[in-house]
């Protein structure tokens, strides 16, 4: 039996929590797998019931936590050399920074044979200025020298893990894309868009524009406020926009929509119905999804966004900066419309031209389910990840 202890950061809405708990549900006989997580973040909405529902029980330490805290790091290091003690994994594997930093250091310490770790993104850029950035790229180059092999979820992400950020050498990071099921997002979709479209009083002729995820600075939601206030005023088509998730910088989106004349609402205070509509976070993203005509994405940098997965899956077309991973997992020009970073100009003008183009955002509809289906299944993951653990624990 070979012992795998998997540690990521915390159980927040995304690819990285399905990832681990499929990876732990689902590996072989062979593998004994022992989930550890941080605590929950007071701005994210728990994810709890992802694990929970495959009928997991992760342990959870308090103490590692989204912030740096020298205490609480120190702490959460502690704990996991002590899980590591008890447990005597023959791999630890750490998905994202700082379950990657902590989780890593510790199994390093305890001489664990085999060390891997996953980049569910990187804060190599758009998060902080030069000089925090340089620390961290440093601090990753260290860890990289402790680890047995690196996953990146993209060839665009292992580009910049290696080519553009020398962060370790191109042997040493191996290219697994995240896994899902994915089936929910083909079952009962007229009964599903019916009952999205009936909640927030969507009529049948009005084209809904959805953004999903959290609302933190790196997702750049003014750029999609300036491309609904762009479409708003220059479409023959009625429009609604959608803005599903929470965060710190709810306060500051809502100032700008403001500050843009476009009147909006909050879901959870009011029915009343307008342009844009605030909704927190909605655990029912396939019904989400069910009721969008267009799914778009406005990120200064991501990894692989988990919502232009589930976009495909539900034949959502899409229109997204064209950043991090992100040419990995859509078709350009087929299932996706790609901008420059940032650039206002263009995503407002490919935003007005598939609201515009019916016959378009249904040809874009078709190819989705085919693109993802199988090359981002969960069962492919697990696969791939128990092929990666034999060949590491071989050598």
């Amino acid at each position: 039996m070979v012992k795998v202890l998997r540690i990521i950061n915390r159980f927040n809405l995304g690819g990285p929590t399905y990832n681990v708990a499929y990876l732990t549900k689902y590996m072989s006989g062979e593998y004994e797998t022992l989930l550890v997580g941080g605590a929950k973040d007071d701005t994210e909405e728990s994810s709890d019931f992802i694990v929970t529902d495959l009928g997991l029980k992760p342990i959870i330490i308090d103490e590692m936590k989204r912030e740096i805290s020298l205490i609480d790091d120190f702490n959460a290091y502690r704990k996991i050399k002590q899980i590591i003690k008890e447990f005597k994994p023959d791999i630890v594997h750490t998905h994202a920074s700082k379950a990657g930093t902590i989780g890593r250091l510790a199994a390093y310490h305890c001489g664990v044979p085999v060390i891997v770790h996953t980049f569910h993104g990187h804060v190599f850029h758009s998060y902080f200025g030069r000089i925090k950035t340089t620390l961290y790229k440093n601090i990753e180059r260290y860890l990289a020298g402790k680890t047995t092999a690196i996953i990146a979820i993209s060839e665009k992400q292992k580009e910049e893990l290696v080519v553009e950020n020398n962060i370790c050498r191109s042997d040493k990071v191996h290219v697994i894309p995240l896994g899902f099921d994915l089936s929910k997002f083909q079952e009962n979709i007229f009964e599903k868009r019916k009952s999205f479209r009936k909640k927030y009083h969507v009529d049948d002729d009005e084209i809904v524009i959805t953004i999903i995820g959290r609302l933190v600075p790196v997702k750049n939601h003014q750029l999609f406020l300036e491309g609904i206030k762009y479409v708003s005023e220059k479409t023959t088509k009625k429009i609604r926009a959608f803005i599903v998730g929470d965060g710190e910088c709810r306060q500051s989106i809502e100032f700008k929509a403001k500050e843009l004349d476009i009147p909006f609402v909050d879901s959870s205070k009011s029915e009343k119905k307008e342009i844009l509509t605030f909704t927190s976070w909605i655990k029912e993203i396939d019904i989400v999804l069910s009721g969008s005509d267009i799914l778009t994405l406005t990120s200064f940098n991501e990894g692989t966004p988990v919502s232009l997965i589930e976009a495909q899956a539900a034949n959502v077309p899409i229109v997204s900066t064209n950043v991090g991973g992100i040419e990995n997992i859509v078709i350009p020009q087929i299932t996706a419309l790609l901008c420059e970073n940032n650039n206002i100009k263009e995503y407002s003008e490919l935003l007005l031209f598939l609201v515009e183009n019916d016959a378009l955002r249904s040809e874009m509809a078709k190819h989705g389910w085919k693109q993802v289906h199988e090359k981002f299944h969960f069962t492919r993951l697990v696969r791939n990840v128990e092929t990666l653990y034999k060949k590491l624990l071989a050598n």
